[in-house]
């Protein structure tokens, strides 16, 4: 069975609670990610900031530049490294978010998106 240690983005772009939002947003802009993961300095995983978090900033017609943790997702799902990419899959289809961050004893360590699985499909399936 796959694990998802084997799959995961371990590169990973993150923020910290304290970002400022709009900083949050020109780094996921820059770096062509959907979501970014909210980490306290020891790597603890604090939630998540998404697109969909971002949006709401468009309804507030006085906005600063608060930080990520007023806007950010914190009920997060998120697996173990050594979970089964299965349960990923299982997860990414049955809930509506794109991307789910893996751990390592409450640390992330990596990521893994709809669009990481896609490819390894891909992969997979052009080896038969």
């Amino acid at each position: 069975m796959f694990k998802v240690r084997d799959l995961m983005t371990r590169d990973i772009v993150s923020v910290r609670p304290s970002t400022p939002i709009y900083e949050a947003m020109q780094i996921l802009v820059d770096h062509g990610v959907t979501g970014l993961p909210v980490v306290a300095e020891d790597g603890t995983l604090q939630g998540i900031v998404s697109e969909k978090d971002m949006l709401r900033l468009l309804y507030e017609e006085h906005v600063e530049n608060e930080p990520v943790e007023k806007y950010m997702t914190r009920r997060v799902v998120a697996f173990e490294e050594d979970d089964t990419l299965i349960d990923v899959c299982e997860a990414l289809i049955q809930n509506n978010f794109r991307r789910v961050p893996i751990l390592k004893d409450g640390k992330l360590v990596g990521i893994i998106s709809r669009s990481d699985i896609i490819r390894y499909i891909l992969k997979l399936r052009a080896t038969k």
